[in-house]
């Protein structure tokens, strides 16, 4: 007989053919895991989109950025007077406001001080210049002087170069000068015409700063007038920070650097080196550049007292020097800077860095008050999100105008009703949640109900 065959119509000890990576053992239960939340893929997706859109607005920003400095790259020597003219406008403005508060007109007053001051500076050049004509020619003999006591330095242990080996050396710089001569000339033509455009500059800045002093106080009302209430709050505010701060920049400047200038003009006439009073000008106007002015007027001092006096007046003087800069940087800057602008010396530094990369020694000079302007934005902005979260009531900012204290007032009022709104928003969300479920519930009761009449209903 033959064998019966199964339900499914397979005879016994025939296999089903098997599907490829398909078990035909029965299937055990899932491994078990320790994401038993949110799925892990869901959350890395989220972080994955967040940083997405924050790389694709930070290139935006980058972006921007770089067509802002090619833009102010194209149109910098418009905007380089302007800047000069606001930072001069600082240290002159408080004379005219004394001027103008004892009833001298705008325009005199501003006349007045800008012909004063320009008469200081004039003055002061015009009384260092006869001791730098009549010692820069003994400084040339004594440098003339030293070049032999090098040569004949380094002709004895332990170099023991020979004078033949010297005079090639010599003769080898001469020739590479004298190929070199048209590049030598362009660039002597290079700087008459930077000269030539520093003087339009110069007195371009002048005529915008006697502006500035004479209508700065019309400003302001401008801006309100033209962007409106809101913005002109904040514009008013913000720009007036903005100027204080430049002006506690140039003061800080100031009073560092004529610290500099007593102490380190003290110890070169101390010691007996020339030229005291045009180094200790250009240590003074040095000061005004941070850092770079500084150490480049000292290295100046040195030499100087290493051309005249020797060695061991330059050694004096290098210890003068440093001794100077230390405790300048150290202790006067810092709290002077911490006082007027509240900057960090790392910033300060990269600043000056920046500065001097894009746009030289004017963009040296120029780095720390836009830096500070920068900070004191940035910090404005902080405040107003402060205001606008909560974590910060407006009767605690430090304002500087009345503008502000109003723009303060009506943000966190606006603030305050915002999260109001966003509450009676939830409180509606979260009753209307109620009522669909009670809605949910409630076909459930009908029916019970039903259910109970129904029979007599029947009957």
């Amino acid at each position: 007989m033959s064998e019966p065959k199964s339900k499914s119509g397979t005879q016994r000890g025939h296999q089903p053919p098997q599907t490829p990576g398909v078990s035909t053992d029965r299937v055990g239960e899932a491994a078990p895991t320790t994401n038993r939340g949110v799925d892990r893929g869901q959350v890395i997706g989220q972080g994955v989109g967040v940083l997405a859109q924050w790389s694709g607005r930070f290139i935006l920003i980058a972006v921007g950025l770089a067509v802002g400095f090619w833009l102010l790259a194209q149109i910098w020597v418009g905007v380089l007077p302007v800047i000069l003219a606001l930072i001069l406008a600082t240290v002159l403005w408080p004379p005219v406001a004394w001027l103008t508060r004892r009833g001298l007109s705008s325009t005199l007053a501003a006349t007045t001080t800008l012909l004063l001051s320009v008469l200081v500076i004039v003055g002061v050049l015009a009384a260092i210049a006869p001791s730098i004509v009549s010692q820069s020619r003994e400084i040339g003999t004594q440098a003339m002087e030293g070049v032999d006591q090098v040569q004949s330095w380094l002709s004895g242990p332990p170099v023991n170069l020979d004078n033949s080996q010297i005079d090639s050396g010599i003769e080898q710089t001469t020739a590479w000068l004298q190929e070199r001569g048209s590049d030598i000339a362009s660039g002597v033509l290079t700087g008459v015409s930077v000269a030539a455009s520093g003087l339009v500059t110069f007195a371009l800045v002048l005529v915008l700063t006697f502006f500035f002093l004479k209508d700065g106080p019309r400003f302001l009302p401008w801006v309100r007038r033209s962007v409106g209430r809101t913005a002109g709050r904040h514009l008013t505010e913000l720009f007036t920070r903005v100027w204080r701060t430049l002006g506690g920049f140039i003061r800080t400047q100031a009073i560092v650097s004529a610290f500099d200038a007593v102490l380190i003009g003290g110890g070169l006439l101390v010691t007996g080196v020339p030229l005291v009073a045009a180094l200790a000008v250009l240590t003074f106007f040095g000061g005004f550049i941070p850092i770079i002015g500084a150490v480049t007027v000292g290295a100046l001092a040195v030499l100087v007292a290493l051309v005249s006096n020797g060695l061991t007046t330059a050694l004096i003087v290098l210890g003068i020097v440093l001794a100077v800069q230390q405790i300048e940087g150290n202790v006067l800057q810092p709290w002077l800077q911490g006082q007027s602008m509240q900057l960090h010396a790392g910033i300060i530094l990269l600043a000056v860095a920046a500065g001097g990369t894009l746009f030289g020694i004017i963009g040296a000079f120029l780095a720390v008050p836009v830096a500070a302007s920068l900070v004191v934005t940035i910090r404005y902005v902080s405040e107003q999100i402060d205001l606008r979260t909560g974590d910060l009531p407006a009767d605690e900012l430090a304002v500087a105008t009345p503008e502000g204290a109003l723009a303060g007032t009506r943000g966190e009022a606006e603030a305050e009703h915002q999260r109001s709104v966003a509450r009676r928003r939830q409180q509606a969300r979260v009753g209307a949640g109620v009522s669909d479920q009670g809605a949910a519930r409630r076909p459930g009761r009908l029916r019970r109900l039903w259910r109970r009449i129904r029979p007599g209903a029947s009957t």
